[in-house]
């Protein structure tokens, strides 16, 4: 069934089939998309995080105010992209980003999706990470230089 794709961010699209409905992720990675990319995951650049994409991978988490978790995860991440050449970590207000949120999906603070250098979204995660887990994560994002 032939996608098209609507725009719900002036950088986001997300593909909907012939019928209607929002294409759900399927498992499979769609035609011209990089490996790793998670299927249906939007390309994400510099005005959608506020900040430029890292060289390699970029960590990006969205937060909200009240959130304690959130503080731990900033730590996490930031932590991790000082540890990493060429990884940046960016933090999105989820409040005042409401239409980024809804059109990748944000449940629940903290998410964190990782990016790759192109800003695919290679990895996603809801919740409080372990380093480990970031680390880990990264392995799919980042290039070998």
């Amino acid at each position: 069934m032939p996608a098209a794709r609507r725009a719900l961010h002036p950088s986001v699209t997300v593909e909907e089939r012939s019928a209607g409905s929002v294409r759900e992720d399927e498992g499979r990675q769609p035609a011209g998309e990089a490996a790793g990319a998670v299927a249906g995951e939007p390309r994400l650049g510099a005005a959608d995080l506020g900040g430029e994409l890292g060289e390699r991978a970029t960590l990006v988490q969205f937060s909200s105010a009240f959130c304690q978790p959130c503080r731990a995860t900033r730590r996490v991440l930031a932590e991790v992209a000082r540890m990493v050449p060429g990884v940046a970590h960016r933090e999105i207000d989820a409040e005042s980003r409401l239409a980024l949120v809804r059109a990748l999906r944000i449940d629940r603070t903290p998410t964190v999706l990782v990016l790759d250098a192109d800003g695919r979204v290679v990895r996603r995660a809801a919740g409080q990470p372990r380093t480990a887990d970031v680390i880990a994560a990264l392995g799919q994002a980042v290039r070998t230089p």
